[in-house]
């Protein structure tokens, strides 16, 4: 884990200013950090310089100006086109400076970005996050890292700023984005579970806030029953982390396990279920609303103000 020993303020850049990134900006400039954006959603960018940072119009204009760029998109493609398309960071960051990749990706072709930066002489730090929006904003994020002690040397005060804990996995990447599959089976299978068994509670007639008492107080809670569940209960889908993430995340997840010939039955399963949501028109609705393929229930509705 970081020990927390440097004193060096980098400057910092991130791009992605979605639910995660949007708290992890805001974090780093409650830290006391002037911090730079980018999104492809301009509005967004402006909102949050004008409460302190600089917007900018590009990953490269943005990249330019810093030592440390966060990227915190969602797959492996936006984070290519983030550094290598047009007018990307990849040919504006400094040498020396780090490319920070919070997304959940093919530890295969994080390995392989760690590369193609370095022929251009920027550092690289494979750095998978959990937490939610919350912990997002409130600076205490799970990082799963890894990458080279020079990359760490420069980004570890902004890793510190954004998170509660900073796991170093290795020197190299692509250990970070294993432990984040690691991870991605588990919430994704914890919040599969937590949605049939809400369904079937309600499908026996169970009042929903009941159960969720009960549960939440008895040996078969989760933190992501507890979290989700209360989605459910509020009748709120706004998208904090979206069922089309979860198709992807599960499916990287067997992805990776299918070389090794590694059987993963309940991952299988899950994916399944999330996979059936989003072809149901779910997909960007929250990933609590995988309950709603369940048949022949009623879901609380949504409360009015």
């Amino acid at each position: 884990m970081n020990d927390r020993h440097s004193t060096v303020r980098p400057r910092v850049g991130v791009v992605g200013l979605g639910a995660m990134g949007l708290g992890m900006a805001r974090s780093l400039r409650n830290a006391g950090y002037d911090v730079g954006v980018h999104d492809l959603r301009p509005d967004v960018a402006d909102d949050f310089a004008r409460a302190g940072g600089t917007a900018f119009a590009s990953c490269g204009d943005l990249a330019a100006t810093v030592d440390v760029l966060v990227g915190v998109v969602v797959n492996a493609a936006q984070v290519e086109s983030v550094l290598f398309g047009a007018d990307g960071a990849a040919d504006r960051l400094r040498p020396g400076s780090v490319f920070v990749m919070c997304s959940t990706v093919d530890p295969n072709w994080s390995a392989a970005c760690e590369g193609r930066l370095a022929e251009k002489g920027v550092l690289y730090l494979d750095a998978p996050i959990s937490g939610g929006a919350a912990r997002a904003a409130a600076g205490e994020l799970t990082m799963m890292t890894s990458g080279s002690a020079e990359a760490y040397s420069v980004a570890d005060p902004v890793l510190d700023a954004m998170s509660s804990t900073v796991y170093r996995l290795g020197d190299r990447a692509g250990l970070g984005s294993k432990v984040k599959i690691v991870n991605q089976l588990l919430a994704g299978v914890h919040i599969a579970a937590a949605a049939e068994a809400m369904a079937l509670g309600i499908k026996a007639g169970v009042p929903a806030e009941a159960l969720y008492e009960v549960i939440t107080h008895s040996a078969g809670n989760s933190w992501m029953f507890e979290n989700r569940m209360a989605h459910v209960l509020a009748g709120d889908y706004t998208p904090l982390s979206a069922v089309d993430i979860f198709v992807k995340d599960l499916g990287l997840v067997l992805d990776s396990a299918r070389p090794e010939r590694f059987p993963l039955p309940l991952a299988a399963t899950a994916h399944q279920m999330f996979l059936q949501a989003s072809a149901s028109g779910l997909g960007a609705e929250d990933d609590s609303a995988v309950i709603k393929i369940f048949p022949g229930i009623d879901l609380p509705e949504p409360v009015e103000a």
